[in-house]
């Protein structure tokens, strides 16, 4: 639960694991006489450390190269998956999309959100982590809730019928073929690559059918390279784990809506794809 709650909040895994080891490292040394819900004190301080981190991440992202998307993370729990209704909740929060808007919250907004609406907790109980009114933490839960409903895409579709048009896609991507790749694309399709500057990928949102068509069309690997692509359930959705010599080299996840794909996440940046190894 504490890494969810820090990744929620950072959109790293890398970096939530190192709010929830400094938060464990608190309560293994410090005096714990006073601690009479640990869950509560576990919450506390994993929040608040990942609010000072996210205030510093926020400050280095306005110099990041070109469009941020969060740190992919493998969602399939296998046969330890939760009940229908609780895993939908999960999968929503830490869809790229939602996680995406999220970076568009204040720190406390986000914190309030991710609190109340992934995790359920009680307004009371957060406004006592975050040391605030119960009114401020209730104000502070309507703008955010606001803010992303209106940021959210409306994608509902079938898990069987997103990984089959990935597969056509993905299909027409690597052969380049731009006529399948304008049948799939909706007209306002967008791209958002993240390479932070780190491998090719544009710089820019690619916005129009035509426009992300073509680009995907022209960078089409060679028939001679060996590329090897892997299907998997990343932030709750299928995508395809591209690798390169037994290596992440991207990640191409696709938003779907009435059976064309409305936006196109690309993740190239090779600081974030190393959650993602032995694929």
């Amino acid at each position: 639960m504490l890494l969810g709650v820090a990744y929620r909040m950072l959109g790293r895994a890398a970096d939530a694991e190192d709010v929830v080891q400094e938060a464990w490292l608190r309560w293994t040394s410090g005096d714990r006489s006073d601690v009479r819900e640990p869950r509560a004190f576990l919450v506390r301080v994993t929040t608040r450390l990942a609010l000072d981190r996210l205030r510093q991440a926020q400050a280095r992202r306005e110099s990041y190269v070109g469009p941020w998307l969060p740190e992919p993370v493998l969602t399939d729990f296998g046969p330890a998956a939760p009940d229908t209704a609780e895993r939908a909740l999960l999968v929503d929060s830490v869809s790229l999309a939602v996680l995406v808007v999220l970076e568009s919250l204040s720190p406390l907004e986000r914190a309030v959100f991710v609190l109340r609406e992934a995790f359920g907790f009680p307004y009371a109980e957060i406004a006592a982590v975050l040391d605030r009114g119960e009114p401020a933490v209730r104000q502070l839960a309507g703008r955010a809730r606001r803010h992303v409903e209106e940021g959210r895409p409306r994608y509902d579709v079938d898990p069987a019928e997103r990984r089959e048009l990935t597969e056509r896609f993905l299909a027409a991507a690597s052969g380049g073929d731009l006529g399948e790749l304008l049948a799939l694309l909706a007209p306002d399709a967008r791209l958002v690559g993240d390479s932070g500057g780190k491998a090719k990928a544009p710089l820019r949102i690619i916005e129009s059918a035509d426009k992300v068509g073509r680009f995907l069309a022209a960078v089409a690997p060679p028939v001679r390279t060996t590329h090897v692509h892997r299907f998997a359930e990343i932030n709750g959705a299928p995508a395809v784990v591209t690798l390169v010599d037994g290596r992440p080299d991207s990640v191409m996840q696709l938003e779907v809506l009435d059976g064309r794909v409305h936006r196109v996440y690309l993740l190239r940046n090779p600081d974030k794809l190393g959650g993602l190894a032995g694929l």
